[in-house]
């Protein structure tokens, strides 16, 4: 029998600097366990290689056990379950049907859109700032995300002021407002995929919803309203994910000068910047859990059918085996095997464009606005503890 390196998640070394105490796992071997308080040990995948195959294995499922799933009224339940909780032929017919208004020629299409969200939020920031600083996190790459969203989805302006503070609650995590936030979100993606029915062209900038609708009347296996409305909720759910790359990205970039004047000397830096800092410093550190569907055989050990297993996305990303000198953050970084930062495989993030449009356009917009950005406090000092996300709870700046 193999030992394998036990990371314990609520070691405060561990919440301090992740990257450092992934990375020794990953050297001392391809697998690792975790030991997470009431839910006993989680198998892991240390290294790029590995993670990436085990992300794409079949053998692995993503089940609803896998998610969090907090109490919602009985007319809730029927758009809880998101495609992320699914596999096989059902979560292909779905990705197959909603791919097309997620690729990346949509999301380029809609980059107009998002560069006019942060141009907005970006000239209501001085009005924010409090002796001299204002909190990037709290009045820009917070508020961002769910503005975008609201922009694909053709949520109303007048009800747009809710679905922020409801975006707040959802990227804050699970809890009793977490729960109360959900019915007002499904009510409201109820009456945006209604509006987009009456009035809709799928034309090109248009939102998601007319193009789901345009599917819905046009193609032999239709999606369903309840469908639809559960793809909105999986949007809020999943789409926060800017919100703590944008923060940690103008962190990093302000932490480190050279890379920093480099994007800033040459904007079309930023499309490869952005995965660099995905990779560097991305908020995902572990991928959600899949279950084993039977004994699988990894590295000289056996996971048994039903554990759980994660891929240390932060290992991965900077395993030295497939990155020249991982823990230096390089702007310039030659394009080359892939981060691991959306996932891989069947659940690879099926909004991974518009994240990428959304932080390139929010980096850039930041950075020519206000030349002077300079942080108000060390990073490290911001840092929120937490073993899954890498994220901080405030980014004081000045202007």
């Amino acid at each position: 029998m193999i030992t394998l390196p036990e990371v314990d998640l609520t070691d405060p070394e561990v919440l301090r600097d992740p990257f450092t105490a992934y990375g020794r796992a990953r050297e001392r071997g391809p697998l690792a366990r975790l030991l997470i308080p009431g839910l006993g040990q989680i198998w892991a995948v240390t290294r790029h290689d590995g993670a990436r195959a085990m992300l794409g294995d079949a053998r692995f499922e993503l089940t609803a056990d896998s998610f969090m799933r907090p109490q919602v009224p009985d007319d809730c339940l029927p758009y809880m379950r998101t495609m992320s909780e699914m596999e096989g032929p059902e979560h292909a017919r779905l990705r197959r049907l909603v791919a097309p208004a997620f690729s990346p020629r949509r999301a380029a299409e809609f980059r107009p859109r998002i560069e006019g969200i942060v141009d907005a939020l970006l000239e209501d920031l001085p009005s924010r700032a409090d002796g001299g600083q204002v909190d990037l996190l709290r009045h820009f790459a917070r508020p961002l995300p769910m503005d975008v969203i609201c922009a694909l989805v053709g949520i109303p302006e007048e009800d747009r002021p809710r679905w922020r503070e409801w975006g707040a609650t959802v990227a804050a995590g699970a809890g009793p407002d977490f729960a109360r936030a959900i019915p007002g979100i499904m009510a409201g993606a109820r009456d945006a995929v209604a509006a987009a029915r009456a009035d809709h062209s799928g034309e090109p900038g248009g939102g998601v919803l007319g193009e789901l609708v345009r599917v819905q009347a046009e193609d032999g296996d239709r999606l369903s309203d309840t469908e639809i409305v559960t793809l909105v909720w999986h949007l809020v759910l999943a789409g926060q994910t800017p919100t703590n790359l944008i923060a940690n990205a103008v962190a990093a970039l302000l932490s480190h000068p050279d890379q920093l004047a480099a994007v800033r000397a040459d904007p079309a830096l930023m499309p490869g910047a952005v995965e660099e800092l995905i990779r560097w410093c991305g908020p995902t550190l572990l991928a959600i859990p899949r279950h084993a569907r039977q004994d699988v055989d990894l590295y000289g050990a056996t996971v048994p059918r039903g554990a759980k297993i994660t891929a240390l996305v932060a290992a991965a990303n900077r395993d030295p085996r497939v990155f020249a000198d991982p823990d230096r953050l390089d702007v310039t970084r030659a394009p080359g095997a892939g981060h691991l930062g959306f996932a891989h495989g069947p659940h690879f993030c099926l909004g991974a464009s518009i994240a990428r449009v959304q932080t390139q356009a929010a980096l850039t917009a930041l950075l020519r606005r206000f030349p002077g950005l300079a942080m108000a406090a060390p990073p490290d000092e911001l840092r929120a503890p937490d073993p899954g996300t890498w994220r901080l709870a405030a980014l004081p700046v000045t202007l």
